[in-house]
């Protein structure tokens, strides 16, 4: 058998369980749930859902991208800028 790469698939499969795995875990916690903003367009409350799937897989390989799921201010002004994520 060839030893050496067993040990690196090994090596990189606990990285993954170990490492990937727990990071992405915790980021779709953090942004599972809906969250009330203010929206800077119109300084109105709104209710927001995160992309959660998106921030998980994202965060696995550097700083979670965020991207709004859904809005309550929508289907109005779907398409806008999505700035309330800095208060995120």
């Amino acid at each position: 058998m060839n030893t050496p790469l067993i040990t690196m698939i090994s090596v990189i499969a606990l990285g993954v369980l170990y490492v990937l795995i727990p990071v992405a875990a915790n980021t779709y916690r953090r942004f599972h749930r809906r969250r009330v903003v203010t929206c800077p367009e119109t300084e109105s409350f709104a209710e927001v859902g995160v992309d959660a799937r998106h921030a998980a897989v994202s965060s696995a390989f550097g700083r979670p991208r965020l991207r709004i799921k859904n809005c309550t201010l929508w289907p109005k002004r779907k398409g806008c800028a999505e700035r309330c994520l800095r208060s995120i």
